[in-house]
């Protein structure tokens, strides 16, 4: 079989490149809403593993990842295959109106990675967006409860549940009135360095906070989810200490809350593990999965224990296009290529490399890189002023992305101050590849910080 870093054919008559990267985005101007963003200067027109062609002819090195969407890479050629076999034979029915293998099929993989228990049960949808949405109508079902707790720096999409559930207000000005009911609490960020306690001390007093929360916006018996990113995409890549996770399942087990785990960007290989809860011995209630499950179709999943997860009425979930057959092809025979290719141990491979040259980067610009942080191949560094991380320089952050841009590197942002440079690189990405990319990177800080 091909692999993926053979497959750099220019495909047959691609229309995309038409008057190169500046045409593009003349006609985007003209015809795409203001409000649609852009987080990295740069076009695509093929791509495959973690190289992409711009409109240009010019070879980018991916380390966004489509939003860490593609953690198999761009275009594997199983998927590619399973896609257009599949496209042959059936595109759409609905699920609801005549049901098929390929759902069950890719249900009955996703049970089998990812198991919540001893029974456990799964529905797809279309987007991250759409899992929370409905993952918080099967906590509401299963509790008969309304309230909802998340956290601050969370991100959860762009519905209106999933704004509401957002804390970065820029992405939903003017958006408002949001869903009734959501109450938002401060994640429990631990700064290793600066933390005069244990993680454990600083985990209980995080607990403790949340239990006077209980008493003072609203009552625990009220409450049907707590919703967490265990590494926090937008957010920033903070992780959840373990001890704190533990502690709030035990209170979750103690009060009948549902504990929901939003896995959207962190799932799949990208953290070194199918599921960034495994790094933790803790199983959701529910959970919420897309991105890097489907290779780029549109296609997500809600999990949960069975008897949760039938606790939703009749109808109350779904959808029109969930679980669509194309979709579901993608993702199985995006799953079984991941098994193939032990997509773990890439993403252990490539956090450790990751890891070692941002420490490094920090070493050498103590001025302007502030944290490291994140789990497995799921890393950032964050952008500051006088080595101060209470001090984030969002305009150097963005001037990086940009030179990277112009010097052939994707990179995109993350944080409620947009001063963090995220790595989402597909993790098939080969280690020269990858490297070269670093020393992009490098150079571009080398040239913006003040006393290396």
């Amino acid at each position: 079989m091909e692999s993926v870093l053979e497959k750099k054919v220019k495909p047959v008559n691609s229309p995309l490149g038409a008057g190169g990267t500046e045409a593009l985005y003349q006609r985007r101007k003209k015809l795409v809403p203001n409000g649609l963003g852009i987080f990295n200067p740069s076009s695509v027109q093929y791509a495959y593993g973690a190289t992409m062609i711009n409109a240009d002819g010019k070879e980018l090195i991916d380390f966004a990842g489509g939003i860490g969407v593609l953690n198999a890479g761009h275009c594997p050629p199983p998927v590619v295959k399973a896609i257009q076999e599949q496209a042959e034979r059936l595109i759409h029915s609905s699920f609801n109106v005549a049901l098929y293998d390929e759902y069950l099929s890719l249900a009955d993989k996703m049970i089998e990675l990812l198991p919540h228990g001893d029974a456990t049960k799964v529905m797809f949808l279309n987007s991250g967006a759409e899992a929370v949405e409905n993952a918080i109508k099967i906590a509401r079902q299963a509790t008969k409860r309304p309230a909802i707790i998340a956290y601050g720096g969370g991100f959860h999409g762009r519905t209106m549940m999933g704004m509401t559930l957002t804390s970065k207000v820029t992405y939903k000005a003017g958006c408002g009135p949001f869903a009734p009911e959501v109450h938002r609490i401060n994640f429990p960020v631990y700064h290793t360095k600066e933390e005069i306690i244990s993680e454990e001390e600083f985990s209980e007093n995080e607990i403790q906070k949340l239990k006077e929360f209980f008493k003072t916006n609203v009552r625990a018996e009220e409450v049907a989810a707590i919703i967490i990113e265990l590494v926090q995409g937008e957010g920033g890549f903070y992780v959840a200490p373990k001890s704190y996770i533990k502690k709030l399942r035990k209170l979750c087990n103690e009060t009948g809350i549902m504990l929901i785990f939003d896995e959207v960007q962190s799932g799949f290989g990208r953290t070194g593990k199918w599921a960034a809860y495994e790094h933790y011995d803790v199983i959701p209630d529910i959970s919420t999965w897309a991105k890097s499950m489907g290779s780029g179709m549109p296609i997500a999943a809600v999990m949960g224990k069975a008897n949760v997860m039938d606790s939703a009425g009749p109808s109350t979930i779904g959808g029109t296009y969930a679980g669509n057959p194309v979709c579901c092809a993608a993702s199985l025979a995006t799953l079984k290529y991941m098994e193939e290719i032990d997509i773990n141990s890439l993403g252990v491979k490539v956090g450790n490399i990751v890891r070692a040259r941002f420490e490094s980067f920090q070493q050498k610009f103590p001025d302007v890189i502030g944290e490291v942080r994140g789990l497995g191949a799921m890393l950032a560094f964050e952008l500051v002023k006088d080595g101060d991380y209470k001090k984030p320089n969002a305009e150097l952050t963005s001037k990086i992305i940009n030179t990277c841009a112009e010097r052939g590197l994707v990179v995109i942002s993350a944080g409620v101050h947009g001063n963090v440079i995220r790595i989402l690189s597909p993790l098939v990405i080969e280690e020269a590849l990858l490297n070269r990319g670093l020393d992009i990177l490098e150079g571009v800080i080398a040239e913006n910080a003040p006393n290396p």
